[in-house]
């Protein structure tokens, strides 16, 4: 059995608002973050992501925090397509308290990986609906940016 591929599927740069946060209790806390924008850039389709989205993260104390997306992106031909993004994202406590402060940190100094998936209703994009994806991302101070892969 050969091991799975990655094949380049799109960029997406979804534009963050304030981080709203939610409390917390034994082991961490919750913010919810606000995907008030963006785009999505890729050969198969492009797009504008809408806003009505957020990622609704835990932060633990073990230093890591789970990433769990939900927003509308709409095709440059009109579909609407959902998606929902989890992932990770880690690295050296100093690293990410630069992330935390906004400051623009190197991707290469921390992990952040997703697992987008894909739905619609469109009859030219249902072939997203069962079809693997995995993310690759970045952090900056009003924004993330996400390469997507396809899994062959």
């Amino acid at each position: 059995m050969r091991a799975p591929a990655l094949q380049p599927f799109c960029e997406i740069r979804a534009e963050l608002g304030p981080p709203i946060e939610k409390g917390g209790g034994p082991g961490g806390c919750w913010r919810i973050i606000p995907i008030i924008g963006g785009t999505v850039e890729g050969e198969r389709f492009s797009g504008r992501i809408l806003n009505l989205g957020a990622d609704w993260q835990s932060i633990y104390d073990a230093g890591y925090a789970e990433l769990d997306t939900r927003y509308v992106i709409e095709t440059h031909d009109g579909a609407m397509i959902d998606i929902r993004n989890f992932g990770f994202r880690h690295g050296p406590p100093e690293v990410l308290a630069r992330l935390a402060a906004g400051e623009a940190v190197d991707p290469a100094l921390y992990y952040m990986r997703t697992n987008p998936r894909f739905q619609t209703g469109d009859p030219r994009y249902r072939w997203l609906n069962h079809t693997m994806f995995i993310g690759t991302g970045e952090r900056m101070a009003n924004s993330v940016r996400v390469s997507v892969f396809e899994v062959l």
